[in-house]
């Protein structure tokens, strides 16, 4: 796929997206391990050699495909902590990016994707951790989103039939009690 009439620099790039995109699908659709250099050079119509050229490694390859975005930053009491939680519910029953998907297919099976997870999760943890009180503040965090990975995987990777037809208003409602306890002033 030759762009002619672009700066070099444009065509890297669009090049750049091009194979970040098929690796994302790629590893999305079939992990880590099953996923080849050569087969997402084809999705991304391009030689294989260019992908190594400008990634390396196929690690490093991963690494950049399920960069997340960065958290946002602000303050927030505990109440909106659990509601910014549930209200992640519409991303994590709906469509997810394919960077997260392959970040979660291969999260328990290839250690780069388990770096990669602990550090996206480790960066919501820290920053929820700041509003909500206690000295175990940390973990109750980390459990709430543990929590919310579970349905996460459950539905879009399980695909369980009891959570696929259940709006997510219903599930957020069901959630809300326990999301609230584990972000209470006690965190009883």
């Amino acid at each position: 796929m030759v762009e002619k009439g672009l700066p070099r620099a444009e065509r890297r790039r669009r090049s750049e997206e091009r194979i970040l995109g098929s690796a994302r699908a790629l590893f999305a659709e079939v992990g880590f391990e099953r996923a080849t250099i050569r087969a997402i050079a084809r999705r991304a119509e391009v030689d294989p050699a260019l992908v190594m050229q400008y990634f390396g490694s196929k690690q490093e390859l991963f690494q950049r495909a399920v960069q997340a975005a960065p958290v946002a930053h602000g303050e927030l009491s505990a109440d909106e902590v659990v509601e910014q939680v549930l209200g992640t519910l519409g991303l994590k029953l709906g469509e997810l990016p394919q960077s997260s998907l392959a970040m979660m297919r291969s999260m328990l099976t290839h250690p780069e994707a388990a770096v990669s997870a602990r550090k996206v999760l480790g960066a919501q943890i820290d920053r929820l951790a700041q509003v909500v009180p206690g000295e175990d503040a940390r973990l109750r965090v980390a459990l709430m989103m543990m929590i919310m990975l579970g349905v996460t995987v459950g539905h879009q990777l399980l695909d369980l039939d009891e959570l696929r037809g259940v709006p997510q208003e219903e599930i957020a409602r069901l959630l809300r009690p326990g999301l609230q306890a584990l972000a209470g002033p006690e965190g009883s």
